[in-house]
């Protein structure tokens, strides 16, 4: 910061320090113009003349009057206008007293709103210039008089430029500062949603294969004194879905990486292309699953695709939780129109752990899901017994816009 940057924000800091120094200019001003004769006869004059007494008297306290400019804006300029109309009618010659009056007049212009500058200014431009002409010892049509009235005017004028500048740079400061504050909110907001759907994974890929697990061990600790070769099959199986759970995990905590780990997941997000071998992980735990598709070969987003293969895979999961060792699970798929449906039913009779409509965090996660992308999920027992699970997804999506209740 140079040194004339400092000695600005010196002065801001002690606006009174610059009030006197102003002051002081001013009666100086004064001061010096206080002696030239504008009517002598080789033009202007220095010394021709000497100020009165009270004409004196008139600068001093008209200047010092300026030292309160700022914290009191219109009485100043009542008072160094009436010390200006003093001087106008009572002193020969004239000193130029005026000059406080326009200064107070310029910040009152600049502290205050339009419609007070106008009414001001005309006043104080009208009393003036009306004292200068009326009871003045020069003509009233002189240069003098005339100045007044210009001075008066364009110290208005002036003001009221530096308020409307001020306001103008105040307002592109605020819509800066709040297009700033909007896109930390955006980012904040783009962060939740990401924690949200990295823990909605999370909890997808945990809970299937946890449950996948915990039935096949289930099976190889019922069958391993009898019937071995059974409890190998089921112990493979537990190997091949917790490799598949650590893989997806994998890939999903790969999401976290920053961009200068060493590497980042390549295998691509699971989707309904994959839908079969998802069946095939529950048949293989004893879930019988039957799997119909008539989407007609639709190419969705990753994000719906994403979206499909997770509620497909929850659902089963809370049937190979929930439904019995009976039960028997459905899947479809179907392209209505703009849309996908996905729906899952089971016929299980349930258990008293299984999960209520409107329950559950996965129901939740599903939910919350399906609606981020612009769909529907519904959730709840089926008339007769069992359960349904059904999504509505719109082919195409859109970018929620901010302030978006979706």
């Amino acid at each position: 910061m140079s040194t004339l940057e400092r000695t600005r924000c010196r002065l801001h800091a002690h606006p009174t320090v610059l009030d006197a120094a102003l002051a002081t200019g001013v009666l100086v001003t004064m001061m010096a113009s206080s002696f030239v004769d504008p009517h002598g006869g080789h033009g202007a004059s220095w010394g021709a003349r000497t100020p009165s007494a009270l004409s004196l008297t008139l600068m001093v306290l008209g200047a010092a009057a300026l030292v309160f400019r700022r914290r009191a804006p219109l009485p100043v300029l009542a008072a160094t206008g009436a010390l200006s109309v003093v001087e106008l009618v009572a002193s020969d010659p004239r000193t130029p007293v005026v000059m406080s009056a326009v200064v107070a007049l310029y910040t009152v212009a600049s502290a205050t709103d339009r419609p007070t500058t106008w009414r001001v200014g005309l006043l104080t431009m009208t009393v003036l210039t009306a004292c200068a002409m009326l009871a003045g010892p020069v003509p009233w049509y002189a240069q003098e008089n005339l100045g007044i009235f210009a001075w008066t005017g364009m110290a208005a004028a002036a003001g009221d430029a530096v308020r409307s500048r001020r306001a103008f740079v105040h307002a592109i400061r605020e819509r800066a500062e709040r297009a700033e504050r909007t896109r930390e909110e955006e980012a904040r907001r783009r962060v939740a949603e990401e924690r949200l759907r990295i823990a909605r994974d999370l909890h997808d890929v945990v809970a299937h294969h946890i449950a996948l697990v915990n039935v096949q061990a289930g099976v190889a600790a019922h069958v391993m004194d009898k019937r071995p070769d059974q409890a190998k099959e089921a112990l493979s199986h537990v190997r091949e879905a917790s490799r598949s759970a650590l893989n997806e995990l994998r890939a999903t905590v790969g999401l976290l990486r920053q961009s200068g780990d060493p590497e980042a997941p390549t295998e691509p997000a699971p989707g309904l292309a994959r839908l079969d071998e998802l069946a095939d992980t529950f048949r293989n735990a004893g879930l019988p699953v039957e799997v119909a598709r008539a989407d007609h070969g639709t190419t969705l987003p990753a994000a719906v695709d994403l979206a499909a293969y997770r509620v497909i895979q929850e659902a089963l999961t809370n049937v190979q939780k929930h439904a019995g060792s009976e039960a028997k699970a459905e899947v479809s798929v179907v392209r209505v129109g703009p849309n996908v449906e996905v729906t899952v039913l089971d016929n299980g009779p349930g258990q008293d752990d299984g999960p209520e409509e409107g329950g559950g965090h996965g129901l939740l996660g599903m939910r919350e899901r399906v609606g981020a992308l612009g769909g529907t999920c519904s959730a709840g027992p089926r008339y007769g017994g069992g359960f349904r699970v059904h999504a509505i997804l719109p082919v195409k999506t859109r970018t929620p816009a901010l302030g978006d209740p979706a």
